[in-house]
């Protein structure tokens, strides 16, 4: 089998494991975070972080949704690094954000972040050390 053809095969095995329910549930998510102006934040780094900032675009401009990505400024993502160190960049950038309970936040990763092996720690202190405190229900 030549590679496209692999290529071919392996896609529609994952399209077709794609969990319809899951994409509803996140669907009816959004659904109520717009209808109760909550903002959207993503957080990623590396090539996830160029996704987030694409995934900002279309949910501001198609969606109507407000939403942010604490990458797309770099003088304060630089600046918060510089002096607070890169492993809580995220979570002190979502403390000035004052989330409240109707925020969301949409983490890309490859690598699905692990303090143990330091894989993206900043992500994970993004979510443990801000936001899971305010929007548990």
């Amino acid at each position: 089998m030549n590679y496209i053809q692999q290529h071919l095969n392996e896609t529609k095995q994952i399209v077709e494991a794609i969990d319809v329910t899951s994409i509803e549930k996140v669907v009816n998510l959004l659904a109520t975070l717009r209808s109760q102006e909550g903002r959207l934040f993503f957080l990623g780094v590396g090539g996830s972080a160029a996704n987030c900032s694409h995934a900002v675009n279309d949910f501001r401009k198609i969606v109507g949704i407000e939403a942010y990505a604490p990458t797309d400024n770099v003088s304060e993502l630089t600046a918060r690094t510089n002096d607070e160190g890169w492993p809580t960049v995220f979570v002190e950038w979502l403390k000035t954000s004052h989330l409240k309970p109707h925020d969301m936040l949409f983490i890309m990763s490859v690598g699905g972040g692990n303090l143990e092996k330091n894989v993206s720690p900043n992500l994970v202190a993004g979510w443990w050390g801000q936001f899971r405190e305010k929007c548990q229900p």
